[in-house]
């Protein structure tokens, strides 16, 4: 049955209005994807933190724990929510030790073989600084953080072992690197995909130099803002 077009005087009448098709369409918004990034310390928390998302919600956190003690509690954390996806994020660190080597490839192949498909992890060997450098310039050959940390230095004017670390200024990376015009996150992205194509034929603790933190901004780059 159609319905009758409502008379001209009866058009404005608050029971009419009721009935009719509004012009505007109206806003729905889809529960967005959720993700967990949980992290060693502060530098790599904020920077994540501050990924101006729009269709998913971050909530990354810095523990103090690397390697198989930070995939550990990354575990208890996710089930306490209904996360989409976990990414653990941490770094290979400046000890060589044999220990730290068999934490840092054991903590890897415990996500990569883990049942939870949601669990993904972003390591870095030496250190997440990379990740910051490669946005300026390839890296191919194998540094420790020293190099990163004084490279980082010369490019943001500052002493970045003493005040790169400190809160405030981590809170301000993301949008250093999106404002610096010398610094281009594609190229990063670029540059750190060929870096792991180069060595993944490797055992992580000998992939240096290393991020794959560009995999976990790329997931987070399809929700940005437009």
């Amino acid at each position: 049955m159609s319905l009758k077009p409502a008379k001209k005087g009866d058009q404005g009448k608050a029971w009419n209005r009721k009935t009719q098709i509004s012009k505007y369409p109206i806003e729905t918004r889809t529960k967005g994807k959720r993700f967990l990034i949980v992290c060693e310390g502060q530098t790599e928390e904020w920077y994540f933190k501050k990924f101006p998302v729009l269709t998913a919600t971050i909530e990354a956190i810095g523990i103090g724990r690397v390697k198989m003690s930070l995939v550990e509690y990354a575990k208890r954390l996710a089930k306490q929510e209904d996360y989409d996806e976990v990414w653990c994020v941490f770094d290979m660190d400046i000890n060589y030790e044999e220990k730290q080597k068999e934490d840092f490839n054991s903590a890897i192949h415990k996500i990569a073989y883990g049942r939870d498909r949601r669990f993904k992890v972003a390591y870095s060997n030496d250190s997440f600084e990379l990740w910051f450098l490669l946005h300026y310039k390839n890296v191919e050959e194998q540094q420790l953080r020293g190099y990163f940390y004084d490279k980082l230095s010369e490019l943001w004017e500052i002493n970045y072992e003493k005040e790169g670390k400190k809160l405030e200024f981590c809170k301000n990376i993301y949008e250093k690197l999106d404002k610096d015009t010398r610094a281009e996150q594609e190229e990063a992205i670029n540059r750190a995909r060929r870096q792991f194509e180069s060595v993944e034929h490797l055992s992580p603790h000998e992939q240096n130099p290393v991020t794959k933190v560009y995999l976990l901004v790329e997931e987070l780059n399809k929700h940005l803002r437009p």
